[in-house]
């Protein structure tokens, strides 16, 4: 299998992983060991099994989001629990979230058993955690024993081992995380401007001075859209991202992969056609990137 077409598979189930953050489910578990705020359970859950680390590491690691955000989440959160506490209760969501959005006939079927085998068969092929801090810190953790959750586990590892490779491909390419951010937005296949600012924590004027310099490096126009220089960067970077990220889908082979592509994209489909993803997150062309 090639990078280009990892890649394509990589895409097709990260929403298996990500719709998670949004789930009432894990907000609840987040809430009950003392989290408040959207900010505070999304930054501590997500970089919880890195350990507690303040505010600098997370800024660097998750790449896109404004400094303040990650501030007004670290360390205060591990003032209120620790990072096995956090990521334990994030489980806990992630196995109630997914019994309820996909149902408990699929998490507990013959389907589900052989995705997750699959799936975890691909992330356990990854080659290390050279360069990838995120990763690491997931792979530290131990593999949990429902299918459902091995399932879950296993993308979030391939989702943060390429997410690691993706933000050395964008600083590579000289965006910062707001420039990347907004160069993805005008695509139309990344999130809605106003849904980006808000889940990052930028401001309106933050956006519109990092636009401005965009346009002076002519990789924006005037109407916010990519211009053929963006387009070529944005090509470039997703092309080193697949590239980083190819080793453990091709071990797996094409049949292995088309498998679990057959499995598991109709569940990805149930979730976005009517699980908790908040309206207008994402561009106009997102559909078009699945």
């Amino acid at each position: 299998m090639d990078s280009a077409a990892a890649g394509r598979a990589a895409r097709a189930l990260e929403l298996l992983h990500s719709f998670t953050y949004f789930a009432p489910e894990v907000h609840s578990e987040l809430g009950a060991v003392g989290l408040e705020g959207t900010a505070m359970k999304y930054v501590a859950s997500r970089v919880a099994p890195m350990g507690a680390v303040g505010p600098s590491v997370a800024t660097a690691t998750f790449y896109n989001f404004a400094p303040r955000l990650i501030e007004s989440a670290l360390p205060a959160a591990w003032q209120i629990a620790t990072p096995s506490q956090v990521y334990a209760a994030r489980v806990r969501g992630v196995d109630a979230a997914m019994t309820r959005w996909l149902g408990a006939d699929v998490t507990t079927s013959p389907d589900m058993v052989e995705a997750a085998e699959l799936a975890a068969s691909i992330a356990r092929s990854v080659p290390g955690v050279d360069g990838r801090s995120l990763y690491a810190g997931y792979a530290d953790q131990p593999w949990p024993e429902a299918p459902h959750l091995i399932f879950w586990h296993a993308l979030t590892l391939l989702r943060e081992y390429r997410g690691d490779g993706h933000v050395a491909a964008l600083h590579g390419a000289g965006l910062t995380g707001l420039d990347a951010l907004i160069t993805h937005t005008a695509s139309g296949i990344g999130f809605s401007a106003e849904f980006a600012k808000a889940s990052r924590g930028w401001t309106d004027g933050e956006w519109d001075e990092a636009e401005a310099s965009l346009r002076g490096r002519g990789l924006i126009d005037r109407a916010g859209e990519l211009t053929g220089d963006g387009f070529e960067v944005r090509e470039l970077v997703e092309d080193l991202t697949d590239d980083l990220a190819v080793e453990p889908w091709a071990a797996a082979g094409e049949e292995a992969i088309e498998r679990l592509l057959d499995l598991a994209v109709p569940w990805r489909d149930t979730i976005a056609d009517g699980g908790p993803l908040p309206g207008g997150m994402f561009g106009p062309r997102f559909g078009d990137a699945k």
